[in-house]
């Protein structure tokens, strides 16, 4: 009598097992169709615990550190990762005690994807390591410089590098946070890090700052009454010269071309404003609008530096324009709809081209809105109080803007994705502000 076989050990006839390893291979198809993050992470042999997802956020833990000044190093990174709005940060007090090697587990219960580790070196440098819980390992490590004194506006920009640093090991882009504002504050033009922090006057005088691309320098106007210049500000010497100037007319609004080498700004007389150009080294000014007796102000440059956004009233009201930097090929941008109380004007191109932020009246007050160029679809970002005059941030993400809605105007940063905000400036009205590009530690 045969023995019976096992199924284990059972052998198929060829067309049988032919039509199983057809089914199988269908069906891991579908598989990784179904899951094509994991079909991704298979190819690339990525993280799948820490990898950053739009729309989603990676929970992030900064460890306690060890050592003079290890308290405010953790708590402004902590701070510039939850600003980021890509991030939920667990409370370092949740953090079990670390005397060794990390405990994934634990951390695993905390339902935490990575962990930011920084130990200071005796050099004054810090060591930052990045923890990925899922796979029980560093993702990356690296050795950042501090400058000294310790706690000073360079030192804290460079801090502020390392939560940037950590930022793009996790998403692939820079974070924002070693950035600065400008803005007008008392006649005078200000700046303040990205968090609120070493708030500096800047000027004598002036308003309408705007960054150098470089981030060095800022330039802005001045209405002191005779000539009205633009003025340019280094502000690593504090040396200062005139741009552009002429007696009796208004010069407001400058703006710098990305490649550093042309300056926009709006002329103002009797006969109306327009906006002109000059070479930022000097030079005759040119005209770019032709208003004739209407305003044309408030210039934006596209990241190409080939077309401007700005505002004009030439139909009877402020609307938003675009046109080619000569001033052809102009084009209405906002939408404009029948009644008096039109006003949409403040024009602000995000860096990486896809938008454009404005200000709008609607229902008696300002918010800020966004407009897509590609479908040209409408966003409100804001909803309390009056907010003007928006600039986009480096990640072309967040808008700081000037809003009433704390009591006084003071700036204010909102996340246009979420729609989440958070107060920057406090104190005496602040106004007119301005997002450097990315900086380097100072």
């Amino acid at each position: 009598m045969p023995l019976r076989q096992s199924r284990s050990t059972a052998v198929l006839p060829a067309p049988r097992f032919r039509a199983v390893l057809g089914v199988l291979a269908a069906l891991a198809t579908l598989t990784l169709l179904a899951f094509p993050r994991l079909a991704s992470a298979q190819e690339k042999g990525v993280s799948l615990s820490i990898q950053y997802r739009p729309g989603q956020k990676t929970t992030l833990i900064v460890l306690p550190i060890a050592g003079a000044n290890g308290d405010s190093i953790a708590r402004i990174v902590s701070r510039d990762l939850d600003f980021s709005d890509r991030f939920t940060v667990v409370a370092s007090t949740s953090a079990p005690a670390v005397n060794g090697p990390i405990n994934y587990a634990l951390f695993t219960k905390l339902g935490v994807d990575g962990i930011v580790q920084v130990t200071l070196l005796p050099t004054g440098w810090v060591r930052v390591a990045l923890h990925d819980v899922g796979l029980k390992n560093v993702k990356n490590s690296r050795d950042f410089p501090l400058p000294t004194p310790a706690l000073s506006a360079g030192w804290r920009l460079a801090v502020h590098g390392v939560s940037d640093g950590v930022e793009e090991w996790i998403t692939g882009a820079r974070g924002i946070a070693q950035t600065r504002i400008a803005f007008t504050r008392g006649g005078r033009v200000w700046t303040t890090d990205s968090d609120g922090a070493n708030v500096t006057a800047v000027t004598p005088s002036g308003m309408s700052p705007q960054w150098l691309p470089s981030g060095r320098g800022i330039v802005y106007s001045v209405l002191d009454g005779v000539r009205n210049p633009i003025m340019l500000t280094d502000l690593s010497t504090g040396a200062q010269r005139v741009i552009a100037s002429a007696q009796g007319v208004e010069h407001t609004t400058p703006i710098v071309s990305p490649d550093g080498r042309t300056v926009v700004f709006a002329r103002g007389s009797d006969t109306g404003t327009d906006l002109y150009q000059q070479p930022i080294d000097g030079g005759t000014p040119r005209r770019i609008t032709v208003g004739r007796g209407r305003a044309s102000a408030q210039a934006s440059f596209s990241p190409d530096g080939q077309r401007l956004a700005f505002m004009s009233d030439r139909s009877g009201h402020p609307e938003v324009y675009i046109s080619d930097l000569d001033g052809t090929n102009t084009e209405l941008l906002t939408a404009a709809a029948f009644g008096d109380r039109d006003y949409r004007a403040g024009p602000d191109w995000s860096p990486d081209g896809r938008l454009v932020a404005f200000q709008s009246r609607n229902g008696g007050t300002f918010q800020i809105m966004t407009i897509n160029l590609r479908d040209q679809s409408v966003k409100q970002v804001t909803n309390d109080g009056r907010n003007d005059d928006p600039s986009w941030a480096p990640d072309s993400r967040h808008v700081v803007f000037t809003s009433t809605r704390s009591g006084t105007r003071q700036l204010w940063i909102v996340d246009t994705e979420t729609g989440r905000t958070r107060q920057l400036t406090f104190g005496p009205e602040t106004r007119l502000s301005a997002w450097s590009p990315r900086l380097l530690a100072q």
